[in-house]
């Protein structure tokens, strides 16, 4: 069975918040804000709980985008829901295993982690 992990997508106008991994894989790479699904957890329950320990923001789904499934997405093989969200409230700091917090502009993004440049720039159409 491949794991499966909830993504929390936050765009505000033309900025999307990212995380800078402080993990393997993709060490010091940028990343949406999310993780793995937890035992006895839905997938919104999953994403709600990651954004809020990755980045410290209160955040409310709007929507489910996609889900992400090709197998070298990420050498873990994990299965990703990724949910467009708007933050509720909370003040931007990485936590847990986000080594940082930042908004990026979506036309200047960072060098990426997995498949999320793919997945942003299948966004940027949706705006």
């Amino acid at each position: 069975m491949r794991p499966v992990a909830a993504d929390a997508l936050l765009v505000e106008g033309n900025k999307v918040l990212l995380i800078r991994r402080g993990r393997e894989p993709f060490l010091g790479k940028w990343a949406i804000p999310g993780g793995f699904l937890e035992e006895n957890e839905t997938l919104e329950e999953c994403c709600v709980r990651e954004a809020k320990e990755e980045t410290n923001l209160e955040v409310k789904i709007v929507k489910l985008l996609g889900v992400y499934s090709n197998p070298s997405r990420d050498p873990r093989k994990t299965v990703g829901a990724v949910f467009i969200c708007k933050r509720v409230s909370g003040e931007i700091k990485g936590g847990d295993d986000a080594a940082e917090a930042k908004w990026f502009p979506l036309d200047k993004l960072p060098e990426m982690a997995f498949d999320h440049r793919e997945i942003l720039e299948n966004t940027k159409k949706l705006l």
